[in-house]
């Protein structure tokens, strides 16, 4: 299981800080969240950087084999 963290837009959109996932990929981790804004969450995604066990990617390809945690961060103004 893979713990994913939300910040900011995306948390609004999820509808939620924090979730646990099983998911092979980080494209079918993304698909699978039943989010509380489903259109904004599906427009958010290309926007957001993802840091995978702290390494950060925007490869949603990326596998989820083994990683313990996934900040979804979407772009945010002054940083």
């Amino acid at each position: 299981m893979t713990t994913m963290r939300f910040f900011a837009a995306a948390r609004a959109a999820v509808g939620t800080e924090q979730t646990t996932v099983d998911a092979a990929t980080l494209e079918q981790a993304l698909q699978g969240l039943d989010a509380a804004d489903p259109a904004r969450w599906r427009a958010l995604q290309e926007r957001c950087s993802y840091l995978v066990d702290g390494l950060s990617t925007r490869d949603r390809t990326t596998s989820l084999d083994g990683v313990d945690l996934v900040d979804v961060m979407p772009p945010f103004a002054g940083g």
